[in-house]
């Protein structure tokens, strides 16, 4: 379902009754943020150089920033995380037919084209991914020696966690699961390379500087175009050697800039506002969950130990409504809702899978726009729980055909 959604635009909200435009709650994802007026008035004063030579003050600045906050001796800033990570796997891999770890559900197994195969010519050994985005570390293990020093197994040369990890719901990994990763890794010769599009996340949820997360790997990419607001760009980041290595890569890929200051000034100032933008949507996110288990509807659930940052993932065990028809009836708005309520709202979620829909939280959607998202849930669970009672759908487990 997740793979249909991408072959064409997610929809979109609707038009209000009567023509009105209903007030719009979008949960679809953390990378539906404008910029804020503070983020637009640096662009627009932002210093700006020939970045391609080095000469862009504002990117050298956050460079130097980011590298500072991940505890790295340099960074280097790409268009787009997927670049970074790209990247990456090109430095570390650069044997072709060379091979690297990752979960089955990883973004950059799943939503990165296969730029892994593609482009760099390496192998991905796809592991299980466990509910809460780790490996089982026996498993890992025995498949890296399975391949370690045989003549008939790709060379295995890197291991890629992601964090937080989206299909998991945004679970932070654990930072004793980094250091047993970590030192496998160190056992067999192989690198560690870290997704960290919402690093960031994973550092305020687990109340660590995101140094004490990258210190694990040796390569770590972060990406400013989600939770942190800005509205393009990313950082890889590592050691002086491995990011010189990755420029030469930046420019083979076409991802060298020029004046690219005016993007920089914006990511500085999310990066700066970070751990106070955050900690505001973690709450968020929370508070919608819990919203959710006390409505103790037969149609959707929530496992409040899952929501860590700022996704929430919500479970639909019936046939029906399935999770996109569960999401069109939240984005579409009637009548009945507006007297009810006293106005319209369109909520829109992505559905995930066939059992599971997403919400993730973002500086756009404020603590009443939260309360309007469960309202609307609500008013959308009754009105199904309504239609199933009259024989229309088929009840799921557990509900008596209320």
């Amino acid at each position: 379902m997740r793979a249909a959604l991408r072959r064409g635009r997610l929809p979109g909200p609707v038009g209000g009754p009567g023509g009105r435009q209903p007030l719009v709650v979008d949960l679809r994802s953390d990378t539906v943020t404008r910029p804020c007026a503070a983020m637009r008035r640096a662009m627009a004063r932002a210093a700006v150089g020939d970045d391609d030579y080095g000469e862009d003050p504002a990117v050298n600045e956050l460079q130097r920033r980011a590298a500072a906050t991940l505890g790295t001796e340099s960074a280097l800033f790409v268009p787009t995380a997927t670049m970074a990570n790209l990247i990456a796997v090109m430095c570390h891999c650069q044997r072709r037919g060379a091979q690297l770890f990752l979960g089955r559900d990883a973004h950059l197994h799943v939503y990165e084209h296969g730029g892994a195969a593609q482009v760099a010519g390496v192998h991905s050994q796809a592991l299980p991914d466990l509910p809460n985005g780790t490996f089982d570390l026996e498993q890992l293990e025995l498949t890296i020696r399975e391949a370690h020093g045989s003549r008939y197994h790709p060379r295995p040369e890197l291991i890629c966690l992601e964090n937080t990890h989206s299909s998991a719901g945004g679970r932070a990994l654990p930072l004793t699961y980094l250091r047993q990763v970590r030192g496998l890794a160190d056992r067999y010769g192989l690198r560690v390379h870290m997704d960290g599009a919402r690093l960031m996340n994973a550092a305020v949820a687990q109340g660590v500087e995101p140094a004490q997360i990258a210190q694990h790997c040796d390569s770590v990419s972060l990406c400013f175009s989600k939770g942190l607001g800005a509205p393009a760009g990313a950082v890889l980041a590592g050691s002086g050697q491995f990011v010189a290595e990755a420029w030469r890569v930046r420019k083979l890929l076409g991802g060298g800039m020029r004046q690219a200051g005016v993007l920089a000034a914006a990511a500085l100032l999310g990066l700066q506002h970070a751990k106070e933008t955050l900690s505001r949507d973690h709450e968020h996110a929370r508070s919608f969950a819990e919203g959710v288990q006390a409505l103790d509807s037969p149609l959707c659930s929530v496992s409040l130990a899952a929501v860590e940052t700022n996704i929430v993932m919500l479970d639909v065990p019936g046939a029906w409504p399935c999770p996109a028809e569960l999401c069109e009836r939240l984005r579409a708005v009637s009548e009945e809702e507006e007297a009810e309520a006293g106005r319209a709202v369109s909520v829109l979620l992505l559905p995930w899978s066939a059992r599971a829909l997403r919400a993730v939280w973002h500086r756009d959607v404020s603590a009443r726009g939260t309360e309007l998202a469960r309202r609307k849930l609500e008013f959308v669970a009754r009105k199904c729980q309504e239609e199933l009672a009259s024989g229309l759908h088929r009840a799921p487990p557990g509900t008596g055909g209320a």
